[in-house]
């Protein structure tokens, strides 16, 4: 039988309750083009998960304080994947990665990556306070990952004491038909249908 981490998460271990939006965006270089418009889109008070790797860090330093101002004035929830103490100094309101790499310093929103129960255990240490689980549908960031599919995803879902949200292959009908309240996704904000993301939400 899978094992539940819910009975295993450290005692030391602060609260866990922060506001986790439904709907996140998530940055890449494909669909930077259309992120303004996405955020502008989006409902109000969704998510917004920075990433940018293609970029130099003083241009990925500088396009992340264009979108964060756009996505404030939103009211979304902006998070950057990278330490929690340079996401701190950036003015993120939150932190992306994986259980390593989220799992110290300052107290703040922390979104931790995973693919297993085994990395569902590891995101509970490190203090997560929601887990982007993945891929569950076939994803053009990694066409060769084999995925969760619908049973896989809910089972998986099913032992975290966390919010789960759905990565890969997502937009609004399939978290919908998933049963996904929260879901995430970067091609589906990378072309004209982000102008409908507050209809199909």
């Amino acid at each position: 039988m899978a094992r539940c981490y819910s009975d295993s998460m450290p005692k030391s271990q602060p609260s866990l309750h922060m506001h986790v939006p439904d709907v996140w965006i998530v940055s890449d270089a494909r669909n930077d083009a259309a992120l303004e418009t996405a955020l502008h889109s989006a409902p109000r008070g969704s998510g917004f998960i920075f990433r940018h790797y293609h970029l130099p860090q003083n241009e990925r330093r500088a396009r992340f304080a264009i979108l964060q101002r756009v996505a404030k004035a939103r009211g979304h929830t902006v998070v950057l994947s990278a330490s929690p103490g340079e996401a701190r100094n950036w003015g993120a309101d939150g932190v992306y990665g994986s259980p390593a790499q989220i799992g110290s310093g300052p107290a703040m929103l922390r979104l931790a990556t995973a693919h297993s129960l085994d990395e569902i255990g590891q995101a509970l240490s490190a203090r997560a306070n929601a887990i982007l689980l993945s891929p569950v549908f076939p994803t053009r960031t990694h066409p060769d990952a084999k995925t969760l599919g619908n049973i896989r995803f809910r089972l998986l879902a099913r032992h975290a004491p966390l919010p789960i949200i759905a990565l890969g292959g997502m937009n609004a009908s399939r978290a919908k038909r998933l049963g996904a309240r929260k879901w995430a996704a970067i091609d589906s904000f990378s072309d004209k249908a982000t102008r409908r993301i507050s209809k199909d939400s």
